[in-house]
C-alpha cells in the first residue's frame, strides 16, 4: 500500500493507521532527513527478523538505528552519557546524524546478544517524528538501498512502492527523499568519531 502524508502537515488518520500496522508487526517504508528507511517497532522480534530475512543479515550482526522522536526518548535505551557528550546531541538533533552510544539492557535482547552500541537517530522529518510519537516506541530503521550502483539510494516513492510493494505494509510516499545517508558518529569512548561522512556536518556542533 501506498500512502501520501504531507512532511509540512502530516494527516493524524494516516499516521494513525500507520501506527496500528507498527504495532501488529508490520513493516513500512518511510521518509527522513536523508535517505528512505525500512523499518518495523523495535518490540516486535518476528518484524524485526522479517527485516533481516529482506537484507539477508542475521540480527545479531546487523547494524541497524533506533529511530527516536527526542533526547528523552535517547535516553530510554542507552548508558548514561556525560555532559559534553549530551551538549552535541542537543545541538545536532533533530538532524542527519547517526550517533553511535553505548546501549542499556532496554534494547531488545534479539539485537543485543553480541551488541553493546546501538545507533540512534532523531530526522529532521515531521512524518518520521510523528510516528514514533504516536507509537511510543522508536522505529528500528535500515536504509533503502538501490540495486543500481551508480544510484546507493532509492528516492523516488513510487518506485520504491514498485520494488518493495510484496515485502512489507506500507510505503509512505513523503515526497523525493535524499540520495545522502547520515553522518555517523561514534562517542562511545567519550571523543566524536566520524565513521561515516554523510550529509550531516558534525563540526559546526562541537
Amino acid at each position: 500500500m501506498l500512502i501520501k502524508i504531507y512532511p509540512e502537515n502530516p494527516n493524524p488518520k494516516a499516521i494513525e493507521q500507520i501506527v496500528e500496522v507498527l504495532k501488529k508487526g508490520g513493516l513500512i517504508i518511510y521518509p527522513t532527513d536523508t535517505i528512505y528507511g525500512l523499518g518495523c517497532d523495535i518490540t516486535n522480534h518476528k518484524a524485526i527478523e522479517k527485516i533481516c530475512r529482506i537484507r539477508g543479515i542475521k540480527p545479531e550482526k546487523a547494524n541497524f538505528s533506533f529511530i527516536c522522536s527526542d533526547l528523552r526518548h535517547i535516553s530510554d535505551f542507552i548508558k548514561p552519557i556525560d555532559t559534553a557528550t549530551f551538549r552535541v546531541l542537543k545541538k545536532a538533533l533533530p538532524g542527519p546524524f547517526t550517533f553511535i552510544l553505548n546501549a542499556n539492557n532496554n534494547v531488545p535482547k534479539l539485537l543485543s546478544s553480541n551488541k553493546k552500541t546501538i545507533g540512534i537517530r532523531v530526522p529532521d522529518n515531521a512524518i518520521a517524528q510523528e510516528i514514533v510519537r504516536q507509537l511510543g516506541n522508536p522505529i528500528l530503521s535500515t536504509s533503502i538501498r538501490d540495486d543500481d550502483e551508480v544510484i546507493e539510494y532509492s528516492t523516488d516513492p513510487e518506485l520504491i512502492h514498485e520494488k518493495y510493494e510484496e515485502l512489507v505494509d506500507i510505503v509512505i510516499d513523503g515526497g523525493y527523499g535524499d540520495n545522502e545517508a547520515s553522518t555517523v558518529v561514534d562517542c562511545t569512548s567519550g571523543d566524536f568519531e566520524i565513521i561515516r561522512e554523510g550529509k550531516g556536518d558534525l563540526s559546526s556542533f562541537l
